[in-house]
């Protein structure tokens, strides 16, 4: 496998003896005010210091195909078919057999959210440099995502082709790929990654309910974009306030027709309230929600009438917005789609269609796949499908409730797990 020769070895690292506490606080502060530049150099530092040999960032593109290395001077990884994107995927370390020691691969995860994976040598292996290995991917995950904020290069070092103006206004808006914590998890894609028109999603969490939403704006250009921009800063700036689920959307309906009375955009806007499993939902023209539970779709279970779409009822009549609420059952996922993501065409006209959307889902779940990995997967073979020429933006949003005392085996490692499993490989010939 190509992965195993990108980290190079630096000499014989001192042994895992007690890390000096006057060290380990300068690096920490370091890490707080190293520039993204210095993130190569900040974590030799750390290898050192936690009696690695040498260590590599590796950051996942826009796409979530290939693992991009912070150091240009190395190869870039595919995610599928190598033991860096096996970490990446499955959220796990994993080990080899190096020439002259062992490599490990530790995937970059804040909070949820998976940023890459990070590839650390050492001349052996045991508890106490795998615990440390760990460390140092938990500190460069909180140092890349305090840092990509402000910080282009390291936007521009995960993406592969030229942005859209209209891509880069929305991507400027939307928030961190998923988000959770043990309880519930909520995960999106959209696509095409570079040319993004109308479609958005949002998710946050206040308190213990989880905020999520998904748009659709007229058009596939600047003005779509534009509308679908200020419908999401019309939600937010309601949800900081404090406003409940139908004031929040009249918020929007407002904005809207004073900003861009030309324009509307449909959408679904839900609460989910943490400790109950109530979910409240509004569906402003857009296609009905959809709820999975135990491995099968519940028909009609989110479905009810939906409204006008979004800047709508101020050019047509003021309506008040109708609340539709049901009870989630642990365990229960919630999808929000834009229709871009069911009418995906093949050269030949054929659908991607409802039911292989749904059925990808159930069987990527049943096989244990972690929720931000099927959505991956999900968008990819949506884009193959309609060879990588999407007509139209699909976005697909998926939210997961697990309350506690609620738990899988696929939880038990999920990313927002602290235990992360270990799988060693022995030599390069098994590594798949």
């Amino acid at each position: 496998m190509p992965d195993r020769a990108h980290v190079p070895a630096t000499g014989p690292a001192e042994g895992p003896a007690a890390i000096d506490d006057q060290r380990l606080e300068d690096l920490i502060s370091a890490a707080h005010m190293a520039m993204p530049v210095e993130l190569s150099s900040l974590l030799r530092r750390g290898a050192a210091l936690l009696g690695l040999d040498n260590a590599l960032i590796y950051l996942v593109d826009l796409q979530q195909r290939h693992l991009v290395p912070l150091d240009e001077r190395h190869p870039t990884l595919p995610v599928e078919g190598t033991l860096a994107g096996w970490a990446y995927r499955t959220v796990s370390l994993r080990v080899t057999d190096a020439d002259d020691g062992v490599l490990v691969w530790a995937p970059l995860v804040d909070g949820s959210e998976r940023l890459g994976v990070l590839a650390v040598r050492s001349a052996s292996l045991d508890g106490a440099r795998l615990r440390r290995s760990r460390m140092l991917a938990d500190l460069l995950a909180m140092a890349i995502t305090s840092k990509r904020a402000y910080s282009d290069w390291l936007v521009a070092r995960t993406r592969t082709a030229p942005m859209s103006l209209h891509a880069e206004m929305l991507r400027a808006f939307l928030p961190p790929r998923t988000i959770g914590n043990s309880e519930c998890v909520s995960t999106a894609v959209l696509e095409p990654a570079y040319e993004l028109g109308g479609d958005a999603f949002d998710h946050a969490v206040v308190k213990n309910v989880l905020h999520t939403a998904i748009f659709d704006a007229m058009g596939h250009d600047l003005s779509s974009g534009l509308t679908t921009s200020v419908a999401m800063a019309g939600a937010r700036n309601a949800r900081r306030s404090g406003a409940d689920l139908p004031d929040l959307v009249g918020t929007v309906d407002e904005a809207l027709a004073q900003w861009l009375p030309d324009q509307f955009c449909t959408g679904v806007l839900c609460e989910l309230d943490v400790s109950t499993g109530v979910l409240r939902w509004i569906n402003c023209g857009h296609p009905p929600p959809l709820l999975i539970r135990e491995e099968r779709v519940i028909d009609h279970a989110l479905a009810g009438g939906p409204q006008p779409p979004m800047g709508l009822p101020f050019r047509l009549a003021p309506v008040g917005r109708r609340v539709r609420e049901t009870v989630l059952r642990p365990g229960d996922r919630v999808l929000l789609y834009t229709d871009g993501v069911t009418e995906a065409r093949s050269e030949g006209g054929e659908e991607f269609g409802l039911d292989r959307f749904t059925d990808f889902i159930i069987r990527s779940t049943a096989s244990g796949q972690h929720p931000a990995e099927v959505l991956r997967l999900l968008i990819h073979a949506i884009l193959d499908h309609q060879h990588s020429d999407l007509r139209d933006d699909a976005t697909i949003l998926l939210f997961e409730w697990r309350p506690r005392g609620h738990r899988t085996d696929q939880t038990r490692t999920s990313a927002t797990s602290t235990g992360r499993p270990v799988r060693r490989e022995r030599s390069q010939a098994s590594a798949t």
